[in-house]
């Protein structure tokens, strides 16, 4: 027996299409399965609301069905070939929902209404006492910004857009296809309005219809203490602006540290090598030590051996989201003379012979020795 499609949805025969649609949503929102989880009358009837809405809003269907009382003449009943399990013929419905269903109603929609702008990056070159200590930086980006002449409309100032005549403003095209299998309905981008649901007859001049233009931006950044490379910092809002009226993106700040001449680092602590004479080394005294601050005085004590590790805690690099600096860690290297003149060699020699030294049946002078000593 015929099913009576205007039954189902509560209307007249006489039913409007926008009364039809209305209907169809109401019934659709109320027994949605989402909405009644494990009812099986409600899935059932959801069904059937959705086979009367695919009938009565095809305006040929509708012209069959009103003359035949079937748009199936295999002797079925009811709608040829129509899978409940797609819900094909749901384009009307997924406005309800939004993204719950995404591509359950026979392809994704567009999106037409507020939308993110992108996220931007920005790759940052700081020097080692730039990162160690922090520093205000004015970066200079170009991003897409709402055209003022058009307010990001796209349109020329006095005109709007318009209802795609193509896509009747869906941004999308459906297409039915029947074979012996039942009626398929493929829905694809509308190729006239790429998807947006609206097209612009008089573009404004200045965008060229986009709606956006690309300006530069000085941003100044508060770069803390203690950053390093691979950190990057977030700046929120600061991306391309939404459209529509959604939300702007963001921009990610990658940071890039330049090496020193004299300093490595290795988390929040740095590490420094210092020359030192060998009889300064022998003798004991004040050295001068580089620090991140500048030159800084330190004394040895005598007969400090090469290689020897000098920590000057705090000199380091302040600690991110932490209390305090890191430590200087100074490797002294004791520097052996190359060249020598007589008299330095006389009193080398002389001094040798206090050591206990035969330096004539050595094969090596004392000095020699010395630099053995000391890794020279």
């Amino acid at each position: 027996m015929a099913k009576d499609y205007y039954a189902i949805l509560g209307v007249e025969k006489n039913a409007s299409d926008e009364d039809i649609k209305k209907a169809f949503r109401k019934l659709a929102l109320k027994y949605h399965p989402d909405k009644n989880p494990g009812d099986k009358n409600a899935e059932e009837k959801f069904k059937e609301i959705n086979e009367a809405y695919q009938v009565l809003s095809d305006p040929q269907k509708r012209a069959q069905y009103d003359q035949f009382g079937t748009v199936d003449f295999n002797g079925q009943g009811g709608f040829g070939g129509f899978d409940a399990s797609g819900f094909g013929g749901f384009e009307g419905f997924s406005d309800i929902f939004g993204d719950i269903f995404g591509d359950f109603f026979g392809g994704r929609r567009q999106k037409h209404g507020p939308q993110r702008g992108a996220d931007l990056e920005y790759n940052l070159d700081l020097t080692f006492e730039e990162a160690a200590f922090g520093v205000k930086k004015d970066i200079e980006i170009f991003r897409y910004e709402s055209c003022e002449k058009c307010h990001g409309t796209g349109a020329k100032p006095g005109t709007s857009p318009k209802a795609c005549p193509k896509c009747n403003g869906t941004g999308q095209i459906k297409i039915q296809r029947n074979t012996p299998f039942g009626s398929f309905i493929n829905v694809t981008t509308c190729d006239r309005c790429y998807g947006e649901g609206r097209i612009i007859e008089t573009p404004c001049p200045d965008c060229s219809g986009k709606g956006k233009i690309r300006k530069k931006k000085i941003i100044s950044i508060n770069i803390p203490a203690g950053v390093d490379t691979g950190n990057t910092i977030p700046l929120r809002g600061e991306g391309e602006k939404g459209l529509k009226g959604g939300p702007p993106g963001d921009l990610y700040i990658n940071i890039r540290v330049k090496p020193h001449k004299l300093f490595q680092r290795k988390g929040f602590d740095i590490i420094c090598e210092t020359p030192v004479s060998f009889i300064k080394a022998i003798l004991g005294g004040e050295i001068t030590i580089p620090t991140l601050e500048g030159q800084e005085k330190y004394t040895i004590s005598p007969g400090t051996q090469p290689g020897t590790i000098i920590k000057l805690k705090g000199k380091g690099i302040t600690r991110i989201r932490g209390t305090g600096r890191g430590d200087l860690f100074v490797e002294l290297k004791v520097e052996i003379p190359k060249k020598l003149t007589d008299k330095q060699k006389e009193l080398l020699q002389k001094l040798a012979v206090e050591f206990g030294e035969d330096i004539k049946e050595s094969k090596k002078s004392f000095v020699d020795k010395f630099k053995d000593a000391f890794g020279g």
